[in-house]
């Protein structure tokens, strides 16, 4: 997910650091997309809507329950946090 968000020009990807990061133009349309995506996932049947309220190892928890071994956060901006997850 994290390397589509790259291909689209959401986030940049390092190949040298293997690092991903934002500009402030990205960050800003990052963070007004989850104003879309938290009433969505609200509707859905799991209802979880996990923010950065939730904090890294809530996040990591469900992440892991979904399947995923590998979690890590990717990057960060003052604005959000970006986390990658594997199977």
């Amino acid at each position: 997910w994290l390397s589509a968000q790259a291909a689209s020009g959401y986030v940049e990807y390092d190949p040298a650091s293997q690092t991903f990061s934002m500009s402030e133009e990205q960050a800003i349309f990052y963070s007004a997309s989850t104003f879309i995506c938290t009433p969505a996932s609200r509707a859905q049947e799991v209802g979880a809507c996990l923010g950065a309220q939730a904090g890294e190892a809530r996040i990591r928890e469900v992440v892991t329950q979904g399947g995923f071994s590998h979690f890590r956060r990717a990057t960060q901006t003052p604005f959000n946090l970006i986390y990658e997850a594997r199977p």
